[in-house]
């Protein structure tokens, strides 16, 4: 059994979000075809129909928009039934000194008990059964919930923490700019934890970057599809604006500019993408590009609005979310990016605008992006993609 949190406040919109809610988990949980997703206003359910339950629960942990969940026993509407259930499920938790309680709600006013009836009845059949057990009305060991729904009965006493936030989807597309790097992954799980639905664009500098970076920044991305479910992978052949840029401007000022047109690329894949934001993982001061004089140089290329998740954070902290998302270790790999490939050894730290215009018009950016854009290649990534599919696809794009 699902609970929504968040989502309750919604009003008049809360069944969209519980509507893709419910395709998100559907998405995540594609790999096990015998599990069947329902979703109404107040409760979904997993019915699991023989799946293992723990490997479904991990993967319910991690999906954005679910506040809470509980393995329930699904029951007919009837009291017989109801008081075997609680007395086989507290025989096998008991142990010397358990302490106990029901709490029953009834939303079908049909049934025959209310929830005052009926967790007196459920709680005698315990005792019933187990004569030397305690029941505690505040903080006991085990609280039996007890639902009375129209469709049936519903048993639980566990509740799981959910990862909370929005359903991934119900704040519009933003295209994340992925290096392979520890930063932007986090800024991507940011972005998906608040409902962004996200689109990957990263660049590749063959020969310079090798299919190793490129499975790097798709492994990355796979991980990410754990907390809503598919996720557009769009590649883009950079090799030939880097080296025009390193043949054709100051070295203090490639990286300023390699990131105007990585930018640039981004913004027109958002406006034919139908995306609102670009989003990246820029952390002020934290490289030298990363100055906001840095930032207000490359910015001054679009009008989109640039969310950056983890601008505020140092390296520790976002290394602490990297580790729990799972994506620290393939991070770490050691395969370069198009940022590092032609890092200058002293990057310009507070490019004036100008300037950086003034060597950008050495370039024929326009012919430069057009050639790029033309070349991009699009990959969904699913959750139920393997490494092994992954180095398949790679395999085929050579």
């Amino acid at each position: 059994m699902v609970r929504y949190g968040e989502l309750s406040t919604k009003g008049k919109n809360r069944m969209r979000f519980i509507n893709k809610l419910k395709r998100n988990i559907q998405d995540v949980l594609s790999i096990y075809p015998a599990i069947k997703v329902t979703a109404d206003r107040d409760r979904g359910h997993v019915f699991l129909n023989g799946t293992p339950y723990e490997p479904v629960a991990e993967a319910l942990k991690q999906i954005f928009g679910i506040q809470a969940f509980s393995p329930v026993y699904k029951l007919e509407k009837n009291v017989p039934a109801l008081k075997k259930a609680v007395q086989d499920i507290m025989i096998e938790l008991y142990h010397e000194g358990l302490t106990f309680k029901v709490s029953s709600k009834r939303s079908d006013h049909n049934f025959e008990l209310d929830s005052r009836e009926l967790n007196q009845e459920l709680g005698s059949s315990v005792f019933e059964v187990l004569p030397d057990i305690k029941a505690r009305m505040k903080r006991p060991d085990i609280t039996l919930k007890v639902e009375i729904r129209a469709e049936a009965a519903y048993i639980s006493y566990e509740e799981v923490k959910g990862a909370g936030g929005l359903p991934v989807g119900t704040a519009g597309r933003g295209m994340l700019m992925l290096s392979g790097g520890i930063d932007s992954p986090v800024a991507g799980y940011l972005a998906l934890k608040r409902g962004v639905d996200i689109e990957v664009v990263h660049f590749a500098s063959p020969p310079y970057t090798s299919p190793g970076a490129l499975k790097k920044a798709q492994d990355l991305t796979r991980k990410l599809t754990k907390f809503g479910g598919k996720i557009q992978f769009i590649e883009v052949p950079f090799t030939e604006i880097q080296e025009e840029i390193k043949e054709k401007a100051p070295e203090a000022y490639l990286m300023t500019l390699t990131r105007r047109f990585m930018m640039q690329i981004t913004d027109r894949i958002r406006e034919e993408r139908g995306g609102l934001v670009i989003i990246n993982g820029e952390s002020l001061g934290q490289v030298a590009s990363q100055t906001l004089e840095s930032m207000q140089a490359i910015n001054a290329v679009t009008m989109t609005p640039v969310i950056r998740p983890v601008v505020t954070m140092d390296k520790l902290e976002i290394i602490d979310i990297a580790q729990k998302i799972e994506t620290f270790n393939i991070s770490i790999q050691p395969f370069e990016d198009c940022c590092t490939i032609f890092a200058p050894d002293r990057p310009k730290t507070s490019p004036k605008l100008k300037n950086v215009e003034q060597y950008e018009a050495r370039l024929d950016v326009e012919g430069l992006v057009a050639r790029a854009l033309a070349g991009i290649k699009v990959t969904e990534i699913s959750p139920e993609t393997t490494g092994d599919a992954i180095d398949e696809l790679i395999d085929d794009l050579l």
